[in-house]
């Protein structure tokens, strides 16, 4: 009997950076969304040269080539959700507004705020971060800053566990429908995000994995919640689904690189045999 094609439930466009080393990026976006059976599109902002030792290099595409890279993918395949990643410039994220303003963009759009790589490199300057969260964040269905990045969108630090709620309330008025504030950067055997919306807070605690391969973390994550959400799942479980995604992919990660490793992001996927 011929196999039945495998049908594809929830569209995903990743507006973002690729990564040489395949850890994090558009490598570990489209690794994330095909995991979770979903299908995965591509918008390349930017192409890194990098490995789990840092950035060593940065080529930039051009604006208007990033709007469309998005439009050629909604007007034909369409799209359940839009997910950002590495948007390294106003004018980028100008792209992106541009590439969201077409009739067939959908409503759901997921930022994950990149602003800082693993190894420390800083992605995006002031005024990006400015036109980030005045034209793009308000736009956001939910938005996923690590703790650093919330410090850079709100202009102060937040450092502790015991600031994270009024941060992530302080996120929230910048105008996303929900923020995800992740406390990953903490030290300490607890891990906790905070998820707030309009009808409030939602913890979501686990035992710290200890392992240095961590790379891409926030880019899986996010592409994580954005395959959920185009596949019709609530936020909360969609969030609760992509946690237990990421924890496994880190606690079964393969070890690779001298730095920052990448996870196991295939761990939901049987090896092929004719």
């Amino acid at each position: 009997m011929k196999k039945q094609a495998k049908v594809y439930k929830g569209r995903v466009l990743i507006v973002a950076g690729s990564d040489s080393g395949g850890g994090a990026g558009i490598q570990a976006d489209i690794k994330t969304v095909t995991a979770l059976g979903g299908y995965a599109m591509t918008a390349i902002t930017a192409i890194t040269v990098q490995n789990t030792l840092g950035v060593h290099g940065i080529a930039e595409i051009e604006p208007a080539v990033v709007t469309a890279q998005m439009v050629d993918c909604l007007d034909d395949i369409g799209a359940e959700v839009v997910k950002t990643g590495m948007l390294h410039s106003s004018a980028v994220i100008e792209a992106v507004l541009a590439g969201l303003e077409r009739p067939s963009a959908p409503e759901t759009l997921v930022v994950d705020p990149v602003m800082v790589a693993k190894g420390g490199t800083r992605l995006a300057a002031e005024e990006t971060v400015q036109t980030l969260r005045e034209r793009l964040i308000p736009r956001a269905s939910v938005i996923t800053p690590n703790l650093p990045e919330a410090s850079t969108l709100l202009g102060r630090p937040v450092t502790g566990i015991d600031e994270m709620d009024q941060a992530a309330f302080d996120l929230l008025s910048l105008g996303p429908k929900a923020v995800l504030l992740k406390g990953g950067h903490l030290t300490g055997t607890l891990l906790r995000d905070v998820l707030v919306t309009a009808d409030g807070l939602v913890y979501f605690d686990d035992p710290r994995i200890e392992t240095r391969s961590t790379h891409g973390t926030g880019c899986t994550l996010a592409s994580a919640i954005a395959t959920g959400l185009a596949q019709g799942m609530e936020l909360i479980p969609a969030v609760r689904r992509a946690r237990a995604y990421v924890r496994t992919a880190l606690a079964t990660a393969p070890g690779f690189g001298a730095g920052h490793g990448p996870l196991n992001h295939g761990h939901t996927v049987r090896p092929f045999s004719a």
